[in-house]
């Protein structure tokens, strides 16, 4: 989350005529995150997100995004639900921007989650994976090898000003997944980036899914990867494997895994660190002068997937 494009009283007042939910109380930006330009809203009947869709999200993904969560929703997925306008859309236009106005999810997301809370997220995201069965629209992971290809091509020649050897470390181990990653796992809805600032906790109980702008289909194993990535590293860059056995355990817990999936999970695990640290340094490369937050370090992702890259079997995750 973070604020791109400035929204006034005046603009909230032309879009709030157009709904059903109240008038307007507290209206405030939401400093976080490199993606979408987001604000809190309050009014008499209710909290309330009000998003505008920027960078990254195209406009014709949102049916599938905001759909999603009305899927979801409809299962037992706690994840914020879009209002839809007196035309019963879920979208609209703003400042020249797409936008949606969600309902607000109460919790909070942990900076330093423990073991407990890595279980907890495992058992989300497998009742996340079994609530997207069935749900209708489909969404190619754009974000996967070939985007990969796109962002290595993109920032590989200044790779090395940000850190030394790491164009040779991109180039290397997406030559060897382009050649090796894996085919016919399980597929499904996937979030793709469960990281702990979507997830919400009200003590150790998740009480909420948020993010959704990067889900689509893909292999599930995949998503679990994202999360063991985001969720079991300790600052100091180790894998912490307590955490990472809690996580699958928790995930197993709700969905059983075939064995192709466990033996592929080192790869997948390459695949999800090279990931983000492509499109870290892509936003690192790149800063948007009119972002209220800093671009996430990429560093980060190169030391976990040095780390993936000395991983023989996935016995050292805590399978």
């Amino acid at each position: 989350m973070a604020v791109y494009t400035d929204v006034s009283f005046e603009d909230l007042e032309g879009l709030l005529s157009g709904y059903d939910i109240g008038a307007p109380l507290t209206f405030k930006g939401i400093a976080e995150g490199v993606e979408n330009s987001n604000f809190y809203l309050q009014t008499d009947r209710g909290a309330f997100i009000l998003t505008l869709y920027e960078k990254r999200v195209k406009t014709d993904d949102l049916p599938f995004f905001l759909g999603l969560m009305e899927h979801l929703a409809a299962r037992g997925i706690h994840c914020p639900q879009p209002m839809r306008d007196r035309k019963g859309a879920v979208s609209t236009m703003l400042k020249g921007r797409a936008a949606a106005i969600l309902t607000f999810l109460n919790g909070i997301s942990l900076r330093r989650p423990e073991a407990q809370h890595c279980q907890a997220a495992g058992a989300a995201l497998a009742a996340f994976h079994g609530a997207g069965e069935g749900f209708q629209l489909s969404r190619a992971n754009a974000l996967s090898v070939s985007g990969w290809h796109e962002l290595a091509l993109a920032t590989i020649a200044r790779a090395d000003a940000v850190q030394s050897g790491l164009a040779p470390l991109i180039s290397e181990t997406l030559g060897d997944l382009e050649r090796d990653w894996p085919r016919g796992l399980p597929t499904g809805v996937i979030h793709a980036d469960l990281f702990p600032d979507n997830v919400l906790f009200m003590g150790e109980k998740v009480s909420g899914l948020i993010d959704f702008y990067f889900a689509c289909n893909d292999m599930l194993a995949y998503d679990l990867a994202v999360l063991l990535n985001s969720w079991c590293f300790e600052t100091d860059g180790a894998y912490n494997i307590t955490k990472g056995k809690a996580a699958i355990v928790g995930y197993r817990a709700g969905r059983a895994m075939e064995a192709d999936e466990v033996a592929a999970m080192p790869l997948l695990m390459r695949g999800a660190s090279l990931r983000f640290l492509l499109t870290r340094l892509y936003d690192w490369l790149n800063p948007d002068p009119g972002a209220l937050v800093r671009p996430k370090d990429p560093k980060e992702y190169s030391r976990k997937l040095r780390f993936h890259l000395a991983v023989k079997n996935a016995g050292e995750y805590g399978f």
